[in-house]
């Protein structure tokens, strides 16, 4: 079948709309500043929380992480520093989780020893 004069602007239409979805699907996000900041406000947030003793090898797999992160957005490699930022928020957020468990089992532990101590005080003192 040819094409006629009147199928053109069809055509034209069709290539534009092509055009303008291709275009759209190509869009890139914008850099991952605010997933940069999160991940390092959670590593710092885990840091204070002593991670560095109750969850050491978490909180050093979110620091190499969060280098890796810093290092893709700078060489323009935004999904990579993303994925990386997100991952270190995650780990992160473990290690935190995990120092302030290990320091509540710990403050648990004393006051436990306490409480028998005063038990034992009592049961002598009748």
């Amino acid at each position: 079948m040819l094409t006629t004069f009147a199928q053109i602007p069809r055509v034209l239409q069709a290539l534009a709309l092509a055009s303008v979805l291709a275009l759209t699907a190509c869009a890139s996000l914008p850099p991952p500043t605010a997933e940069l900041s999160t991940a390092q406000q959670a590593v710092a947030r885990a840091t204070a929380a002593d991670a560095d003793q109750y969850a050491h090898d978490e909180i050093e797999r979110a620091r190499a992480l969060l280098a890796q992160a810093q290092s893709a957005m700078a060489a323009g490699r935004d999904h990579e520093a993303r994925d990386a930022a997100l991952a270190t928020a995650a780990l992160a957020d473990l290690a935190h989780a995990r120092s302030r468990q290990a320091v509540a089992d710990n403050e648990f532990a004393q006051h436990r020893a306490q409480i028998d101590d005063l038990r034992r005080q009592l049961q002598l003192e009748d």
